[in-house]
């Protein structure tokens, strides 16, 4: 629901989000909504006292205008 509004009324170009690369359900989900795989990022975000990899992915917005 919150893509569509985004798009929509908040007019984003795109949005971004990043999962680890063994955490296969939120790549589904990601996957599933239409986002692309842009990137790996390398201990990209410290959690737990561990730095994590990330797969980068983004959402694009085929209907946004300039304002």
């Amino acid at each position: 629901m919150a893509i569509p509004y985004m798009f929509e009324f908040q007019n984003m170009h795109r949005i971004a989000a990043s999962y680890m690369p063994h955490n296969k359900r939120s790549e589904a989900v990601l996957k599933h909504m239409g986002f692309e795989r842009e990137g790996f990022a390398k201990d990209y975000l410290l959690i737990n006292g561990k730095w994590e990899d990330h797969i980068l992915t983004a959402l694009h917005n085929p209907n946004w205008k300039e304002s």
